[in-house]
């Protein structure tokens, strides 16, 4: 096992304690760990598993510590690692596109360095994103850990709170846990697609692969536009039917029905992800 500290340059502002702590309180046990402000997780890399631990560093980096079976996947390592923190987006661009808003401006002034979180790999996050339909974020997590008790492969690397592979797509085409039927299928035939080819990575074409998606039986607008916003990197994505945004909406004294939101959110254009994020982490927050 090769172990290996990479910094993890960004533009300031970041704020990384809410981005952990929004990973860490969807960690699914054995895959990921959030603890003392250390996330860490398992990688399924080209040439082996991984797995990394992110944490504050110094100056403007994140610390990123590799536990690498092959050297080789350190650079893909590094990709996964930054896509998942966001550390590519320019604050300054989002800040200065909603400064003169009257909903946004105020929220990104009290939290400028807010990222939208991304993924490390697609077919978890669309599994992932089919296990939380209609139930909270602990029962998803419940429902993951289960899964991936059931059919993830054991890590051969040894960490202490980290044990597990994600499962594959192979092994996810027959699952079977314990959940409704209709959201069983969803999730064996997201499973088929991506095993048949289906990519989802920020590289692909978003319009035909949100089109591909909405196609599967159980993926709706919400699951499809959420995977556009995490998985593809889509920073106009925007989930106006979502509970999270009615109630953000509702708090702020605004019209809160999913069509209400659709229409003030096509002034939030082309940072609709972040806009959505604004509004979350507005929640958690007493001043607003």
């Amino acid at each position: 096992m090769l172990v290996k500290t990479v910094p993890l340059r960004y533009r300031a502002p970041l704020d990384l304690d809410a981005l952990l702590r929004f990973l860490g309180a969807r960690a699914v046990d054995g895959v990921e760990s959030y603890r003392d402000g250390v996330y860490a997780r398992s990688l399924a890399l080209p040439h082996g598993p991984a797995v990394v631990e992110l944490s504050a560093g110094a100056g403007d980096e994140v610390r990123c510590v590799l536990r690498l079976a092959d050297g080789r996947d350190a650079p893909a390592a590094v990709g996964r690692c930054r896509q998942l923190l966001d550390l590519d987006t320019d604050p300054a661009a989002i800040a200065s596109a909603f400064e003169a808003d009257p909903v946004l401006g105020p929220l990104v002034a009290k939290a400028p360095g807010l990222r939208v979180p991304g993924h490390v790999d697609g077919l978890e996050m669309a599994v992932r994103a089919v296990l939380g339909q209609q139930v909270s974020v602990r029962a998803a997590r419940v429902l993951a850990g289960r899964l991936t008790a059931r059919y993830g492969r054991p890590l051969p690397l040894r960490h202490p709170t980290v044990t597990r592979l994600f499962p594959t797509a192979a092994a996810l085409r027959e699952a079977d846990i314990g959940m409704p039927a209709s959201r069983l299928r969803a999730l064996r035939a997201v499973a088929v697609a991506v095993h048949d080819g289906l990519a989802l990575d920020p590289t692909v074409d978003r319009a035909e692969t949100e089109r591909r998606l909405l196609a599967l039986p159980g993926i709706g607008p919400w699951t499809a536009a959420y995977l556009a916003m995490r998985v593809l990197a889509d920073p106009d994505a925007f989930l106006p039917s979502d509970v999270g945004v009615r109630h953000a909406l509702t708090r702020l004294g605004l019209p809160a029905d999913p069509v209400a939101a659709a229409r003030l959110a096509e002034s939030w254009r082309p940072w609709r992800s972040y806009a959505l994020v604004h509004l979350w982490h507005s929640l958690d927050r007493k001043d607003v």
